[in-house]
């Protein structure tokens, strides 16, 4: 045993100075999906240039279900038949990381100088503020001042890879379920092995940043015209931060603005990468979409967003329409466009009406089966309060290449929009930070939202390997969808570079009146206008404005559209009499 301790002194004391490069460094990470938060993840080490190897794609997981409980051994068995060719590497530095929820923040000098100033360490673990998964274990730990993390992470390490290797194979079979955080919180909380590796946790956060109960910690600051993490608790600046646990969508809320994918000046950043142009591909060869129509509730101007889906840029040979109508006060006119669609040679027109016993829920799973059943290329749903004043909007959505992707739609004058930028631990609605900026477009480019809805393109391939659900007892469809979208880990993006549209507001419109959308002028007042307002009317508010004079003092210029003398006076005919005289006036309401 003396003889051991002796060895280990030696390592300490006599530890080769070396010149570290940017090449002995290998990022190394554990995968077996590629799912957005690993795409995330690869595009930071690409933006900064690290050399990488992911282990386990294609592969089973077997690990247990590490979003609720303990679980993990899988990854350290992938590790240990992985790393085996470094094993006598005594100069390569590995750096393992988690991938689905990690995002890299700084290049790759910036991390060694890090790594160079943890002196006598040979392996570095990240730190946290929980003791996980056995609380029990918090009483063995080493105590640390008050700013510092006192507990083992082991969703980021770094170290020489002789000694990782040595470390990792140190007990001799690992279940594929066994924890792995335990696994190395054991060999820490072990003298003999803590100081057998020179292993030492990241108190103050230099180079892992672990979020969970971290959160309030975080600043983005700017230099140089790119946005990077500061630990306001701990002073520094760290480059690997992980969205362990519950923090997944605080990390969501940083992936926004950190590794180069915005820029308070130059904007998206992100939205020039891996982009799709249609204008190269021919017509006949463009993606085949579902269009996915939901008329849910009594809604005003259902004539104007008909016609600008009509009008949507696209070939209409390539576009499918499904509708859902759940509202017989609309079947006339939804009729009407389904026979409008057919005749225009949309590729096929599929109708659910009210009568016919579906529900939202149901009929929202339907289009993404029959998506699914005819392998299109994209679902894109638009519900009936969603307008797209914008022809281009489902061609610059595609141009994307994302695999949820929603345009930012918000009711005109308010700050009600199809998107949350937060949620409560509850699941409802909380403003984030940055929500009144983005729906005011002071800040433009792809955010990840935990929520969208009303108006969202879904990638075919998606739908592929994973179907959304829609249906739940107690949960509205939407919300339902977004989180089985985040319970999945993919992302779900608002794009609002451009102005795609806007949202209808439905909460008072009237079918009992006669003509309900001519009461709309306060509820709806851009459509109202836009219906009942002659075009030429604000030419004649410039201020060059030559009016016509067809008499002295007389001038003629147009108001109001001939629809809405039509529909003025249809009204009238049908209350055929005076409001009257008196004080109390019979307001007409039909």
């Amino acid at each position: 045993m003396l003889a051991q301790w002796i060895v280990l002194l030696m390592i300490l004391c006599f530890k080769s100075i070396q010149t570290i490069s940017k090449d002995d460094l290998l990022v190394v990470s554990v995968a077996t999906n590629e799912t957005d938060g690993y795409q995330r993840f690869v595009r930071s080490l690409n933006i900064y240039g690290y050399k990488y190897e992911i282990y386990g794609l294609g592969q089973v997981w077997k690990g247990g279900d590490m979003k609720n409980g303990a679980g993990g051994g899988h990854k350290i068995n992938i590790l240990r038949e992985n790393l085996v060719r470094y094993k006598n590497d005594k100069t390569k530095i590995i750096l393992f990381s988690d991938s689905y929820d990690v995002i890299f923040t700084q290049p790759p000098e910036f991390l060694l100088d890090k790594f160079r100033s943890f002196d006598s360490a040979r392996i570095i673990f990240g730190a946290e503020d929980y003791c996980w998964p056995d609380k029990n274990l918090q009483y063995d730990y080493p105590l640390v001042e008050s700013n510092e993390k006192r507990f083992l992470n082991s969703g980021g390490f770094i170290g020489y890879a002789s000694d990782i290797y040595e470390m990792i194979t140190s007990k001799e079979t690992i279940d594929d379920k066994e924890d792995d955080q335990l696994f190395y919180t054991k060999i820490f909380l072990d003298e003999y092995t803590r100081t057998k590796w020179s292993i030492v946790l990241d108190k103050r956060a230099d180079i892992f940043m672990n979020l969970n109960g971290a959160t309030d910690e975080v600043e983005l600051p700017l230099i140089n015209d790119e946005v990077y993490v500061h630990n306001s608790w701990t002073d520094s600046v760290p480059i690997v931060i992980h969205g362990n646990g519950p923090a997944k969508k605080s990390l969501n809320y940083l992936s926004n603005y950190v590794a180069r994918v915005w820029s308070p000046t130059r904007g998206c950043l992100q939205c020039k990468e891996n982009v799709i142009d249609l204008t190269k591909i021919d017509n006949e060869q463009w993606p085949m979409v579902y269009i996915a129509i939901f008329i849910e509730y009594p809604t005003p101007f259902l004539r104007e967003y008909y016609e600008k889906i009509f009008n949507l840029t696209y070939p209409k040979n390539r576009l499918g329409i499904f509708i859902h109508n759940q509202v017989e006060y609309h079947k006339n006119l939804t009729e009407k466009y389904m026979t409008q669609f057919k005749e225009n040679g949309y590729k096929f027109v599929k109708y659910f009406n009210y009568d016919d016993d579906i529900t939202e829920g149901e009929a929202r799973q339907q289009a993404i089966t029959e998506c699914q059943e005819d392998q299109c290329d994209y679902l894109f749903v638009i519900d009936s309060i969603a307008h797209l004043d914008n022809p281009e909007t489902l061609v610059k959505l595609i141009s994307l290449n994302r695999t949820i992707v929603s345009p930012m739609l918000i009711r005109t004058g308010k700050t009600w929009s199809n998107f949350w930028g937060d949620y409560t631990d509850e699941g409802f609605y909380k403003r984030s930070p940055d929500y009144v900026d983005i729906i005011n477009y002071n800040k433009t480019g792809l955010f990840n939202v935990p929520y969208i809805t009303h108006c969202y393109l879904i990638n075919g391939t998606f739908l592929k390997r994973f179907i959304p659900e829609y249906i739940h007892a107690n949960a509205d469809s939407d919300v339902k969808f977004c989180q089985s979208i985040r319970d999945a880990g993919y992302f779900m993006y608002l794009h609002n570079e451009y102005d795609y549209g806007h949202l209808i507001d439905p909460d008072s419109f009237n079918t009992s009146l006669i003509i309900p959308e001519l009461y709309e002028i306060f509820n709806n007042l851009k459509d109202w206008k836009a219906r009942y307002i002659h075009p030429d009317y604000y030419k004649t508010l410039e201020p060059n404005a030559t009016l016509q004079q067809p008499c002295p003092d007389v001038f003629w210029f147009p108001m109001v559209t001939h629809e809405f003398t039509y529909d003025l006076v249809k009204v009238m005919e049908v209350f055929n009499r005076w409001s009257g005289s008196g004080h109390n006036v019979s307001f007409i309401q039909i």
